[in-house]
């Protein structure tokens, strides 16, 4: 059914003489141009606003009925319904109860920074053309001041803090449109968000001169590359699985596996399957019949992650490397074109959200089924991240202990990787082979805090490496030209695949080169493109990339603390 969407009403800031405007107009100035007063107001613990709002006009279809906030308080605190919203209970869950009683906490010293920024940006523009849905009548200045407000409170960012925070005695609520508004907005999103400024200084490495190199691994190679689909057929388990391999006349030093993530295919990673071939590498990119985007297409959708994807996919993606790679040691031995062209015993594997996961259960790391059916009891999507709730799939495999290692992987690169409560507390503790990681603060899917910098934390210490893409998303480093754009025109989930990211991109052949390159004899010279310096020097001022092999003292802090 198609909703017109309605037009925000842009409010004529008024005068500072005029005594009906003035407080709007203060607080508009304040979000867009950080007015000093308000400020050093809201920094003494001012929680909220002279005129707050008291009341809500919920709205459920045609039903309509006049609420308290405190009432909608109340029920965050204690799960219990008054009289006047009892009408709502059908929506009114404890999964919304734990939605409504969620705080954010933002440094109070990046606060102005946080706000300010986002509002500007066209996902904050999304977000207040959001906001008008779900709050008809408002208008732009009214839902901006409410959100920078609510943001400077000292209990936290919260959605009731927000509706406190609204410019006017009543605020009117469609209860449906805030409902789906709530799934796409959680904690894990938001925290990732905000750590991206503290991302952005803490990794930042003082570097004297300008980064010079005698080369640009980022650059095409010298050889020719070979492009062919061969279709392999797994009888044990009924699994067709075709593969592209990207080889050269001369190719040497490790095998590259790509393996990409869910609602995808095999060709998302061209052009880095192409680069790393036109280098000497040999390269195959595989596609997983449980989790491509063919099997996306047939799968009705509901609540329940089990219904999207099977269990048994968890177990299933490193068993199809497995057993490619099992088909490719085949290949070596027999007569033909490819003979003894794939370095099986020595395989770098590259892996792109559930790729991710995939690449780091075959370096070892291992389920923790208990950790995560504990978070799992609550199956909702409402207030988690698409990943936080889609890793729920795996609670329903067996408890028996679960083996996926492959001591043919030597090398991890998982990019935007799901990782979560999949490996529990320790189960990331048992990857020993060089691991980088690449984490983007934009990123809605998989969010930067759970999903890719607890795991570079809990990574050891040693031969690992964070590429972090500051205003990153999801797809910003998948081959522009190998992606169904429907995918990238969600009005509810931003994503960055354009020019903007193409930094991004060239950083990620450059690094991905010279990581791979460090198991052949030429490491030494590629080594410069694996430091800091190196990433900087590519940095713009809509993406900022760091890549470093620690956090500060200050950076674990702030990670512990969330």
């Amino acid at each position: 059914m198609a909703v017109t969407k309605p037009q925000l009403r842009q409010v004529p800031l008024r005068s500072a003489g005029n005594p009906q405007g003035s407080s709007l107009s203060r607080r508009y100035r304040h979000v867009m141009h950080g007015i000093c007063t308000l400020a050093v107001a809201l920094a003494c613990s001012i929680a909220v606003p002279a005129e707050a709002a008291e009341r809500l006009i919920l709205k459920l279809g045609p039903f309509e009925q006049s609420v308290p906030i405190a009432d909608l308080e109340a029920f965050a605190n204690t799960g219990e319904l008054s009289p006047a919203l009892k009408p709502f209970g059908v929506i009114l869950t404890p999964q919304v109860q734990q939605l409504l009683s969620r705080r954010l906490q933002i440094d109070p010293n990046m606060i102005d920074k946080f706000v300010n920024d986002h509002l500007r940006t066209t996902d904050g523009q999304r977000l207040i053309n959001r906001l008008g849905v779900a709050l008809p009548g408002s208008t732009i200045e009214e839902l901006q001041a409410a959100i920078f407000l609510a943001a400077r409170q000292v209990d936290g960012l919260s959605v009731v803090g927000f509706l406190r925070a609204y410019p006017e005695e009543r605020v009117t609520v469609d209860a449906s449109s805030a409902l789906a508004i709530a799934i796409q907005f959680n904690a894990s999103y938001l925290q990732s968000q905000a750590l991206g400024p503290i991302l952005e200084r803490e990794l930042t490495v003082p570097t004297e001169n300008s980064f010079r190199a005698t080369f640009d691994p980022a650059a095409e190679g010298n050889q020719w590359v070979n492009q062919n689909t061969v279709v392999l057929r797994d009888r044990s388990r009924q699994r067709t699985i075709p593969i592209d391999i990207y080889s050269s006349q001369n190719s040497s030093g490790p095998l590259v596996v790509i393996s990409h993530g869910f609602g995808s295919d095999r060709r998302f990673l061209t052009y880095l399957g192409r680069h790393l071939a036109s280098h000497g590498l040999t390269v195959v990119s595989l596609e997983h019949p449980g989790s491509n985007i063919t099997w996306l297409t047939d799968v009705s959708v509901s609540d329940n992650p089990s219904d999207l994807l099977p269990a048994s996919e968890f177990l299933d993606r490193p068993k199809d490397v497995s057993f490619v790679l099992d088909k490719l040691a085949q290949f070596n031995q027999e007569d033909g074109f490819w003979q003894g062209r794939f370095n099986t015993q020595q395989v770098s594997i590259i892996g792109h959200s559930l790729g991710g996961y995939t690449a780091l259960s075959l370096a070892g790391a291992e389920l923790n089924l208990d950790e995560l059916r504990q978070f799992c009891q609550n199956r909702s999507p409402l207030g988690r991240s698409p990943a936080d709730w889609f890793q729920c799939a795996a609670a329903d495999l067996p408890n028996d202990k679960i083996q996926l290692r492959d001591p043919r992987i030597v090398q991890v690169l998982a990019l935007n990787t799901i990782s979560g409560r999949l490996f529990g507390k320790n189960g990331l503790a048992k990857v020993s082979v060089p691991t980088l990681i690449l984490t983007g603060t934009e990123d809605a899917v998989t969010p930067s805090l759970d999903h890719q910098l607890r795991v570079f934390q809990q990574l050891n210490p040693g031969s690992k490496y964070l590429l972090s893409a500051i205003g990153g998303t999801h797809l910003s480093v998948t081959d522009p030209d190998n992606l169904n754009k429907s995918l990238t025109q969600s009005t509810l989930v931003k994503e960055n695949i354009g020019e903007e990211t193409a930094p991004l991109r060239q950083l990620v052949r450059g690094v991905s080169l010279a990581f791979i390159k460090q198991l052949t004899p030429e490491a030494e010279i590629y080594q410069p493109f694996l430091t800091p310096a190196y990433a900087q020097s590519l940095s713009t001022p809509q993406i900022a990339l760091r890549l470093n092999t620690e956090f500060t003292a200050s950076m674990e802090a702030w990670l512990n603390l969330l």
